[in-house]
């Protein structure tokens, strides 16, 4: 809104110019979405200390956890918060990018919302229905590929994805696109929820993950850089540089909060939301395979959760009694019941989610 109507002065006021440069609407964005989420954060920690809107803790979990019964929860709030408010002030509204994030942003910040509402207010244990939960999440990936599939913006390449160390290479899943696309974005979604277990861990992996997207975003927008690294050229994509940058904003912020001893939880609300706008930013850059490589924490967390069921379920079936692969799933807990204190499994997760990160960037050369 903001940049429509300045931008609009241009000729009148010529500072306004400033606007028409992604560049500075990105670094106003974060800068935005870091100051907003410090100005609302003690606000809405507040408000959730006076409703007892606290966490509740797994009793199989580790010892050390216990002590963080009641912690206020549902911290996401301020990171949706602080992402609208720069999106909507500094983006091209009309751009189609912008609407399918902001879309995938609050549909999976109400099914969020709903489950930690039930969970801790309604003190229903396991919250949202599970099968609720993902009906949500793959309405979600449906109504994207619909939308995708039926955009002129998309036509050229609707349902193609890009393959990592080969030149202008790129995958087409024809009709079973939609099918990738609700796998990604629902995988991407659960696998933040996973993750989301440690104080700090998630956000910081999600700073680092929307961090290289925003880089992504803006070589993908400009023909020059595109063509210089042979990716796809996506017009208007660089307005997703924008959404990005107030998305890094607001989870650096939010980590003022969650830094151990975390203020705050980011709950599902949170969890759900930035997993399902971080898949939906690779759908829409067609990225998807990459991302294995920018969030490998996050599919590492998943996977480890995945093998440990399936192992379970084997030993028992075969042996009558059930055997864990892991001390405990997901991994960041194995690790703290190997002896690890809980800020150096943050540190060394936030390390090796860099060294994946700026491995992705290597790839646009190593071809």
């Amino acid at each position: 809104m903001l940049y429509h109507f300045l931008y609009s002065f241009r000729d009148v006021f010529s500072p306004f110019n400033v606007f028409q440069y992604i560049t500075f609407r990105a670094a106003a964005a974060a800068i935005l979405a870091l100051l907003f989420t410090f100005a609302i954060g003690p606000w809405i920690i507040r408000t959730l200390r006076k409703y007892q809107i606290g966490e509740e803790i797994r009793h199989d979990g580790p010892e050390s956890h216990q002590k963080k019964r009641g912690t206020p929860t549902m911290g996401g709030l301020m990171i949706i918060c602080s992402v609208l408010i720069p999106t909507l002030l500094l983006t091209d509204l009309t751009n189609v990018y912008i609407q399918i994030v902001m879309l995938a942003l609050v549909w999976m910040g109400v099914i969020g919302f709903l489950d930690d509402y039930l969970k801790v207010v309604k003190k229903m244990k396991k919250g949202l229905v599970a099968r609720y939960k993902l009906i949500g999440q793959l309405l979600l990936g449906v109504i994207i590929s619909i939308w995708i599939f039926n955009n002129p913006v998309f036509a050229e390449f609707k349902s193609v994805t890009s393959v990592p160390f080969f030149k202008n290479l790129e995958l087409d899943f024809g009709y079973f696109y939609p099918l990738a696309i609700i796998l990604v974005i629902t995988g991407t979604s659960n696998a933040v929820n996973l993750t989301d277990g440690l104080d700090g861990l998630a956000a910081g992996l999600l700073a680092i993950c929307f961090t290289v997207f925003a880089a992504i975003a803006y070589m993908s927008g400009r023909v020059d850089f595109s063509s210089y690294l042979n990716i796809l050229y996506l017009p208007g994509a660089g307005e997703l540089t924008i959404f990005t940058a107030a998305i890094t904003g607001a989870c650096i912020g939010y980590l003022w909060f969650n830094a151990s001893p975390a203020e705050v939880f980011m709950g599902d609300v949170g969890s759900l939301s930035t997993g399902a706008a971080l898949g939906t930013i690779a759908v829409l850059l067609k990225k998807e395979l990459l991302l294995f490589i920018i969030g490998g924490v996050f599919v590492w967390e998943a996977v480890s959760v995945m093998l440990q069921v399936t192992y379970f379920r084997y030993t028992k079936n075969k042996h009558g009694e059930g055997k864990r692969m892991f001390k405990m799933a997901p991994i960041h807990h194995h690790f703290e019941l190997h002896g690890w204190p809980e800020s150096r499994v943050v540190v060394r997760f936030w390390i090796i989610g860099l060294l994946l990160a700026l491995f992705s960037l290597t790839t646009f050369k190593i071809r």
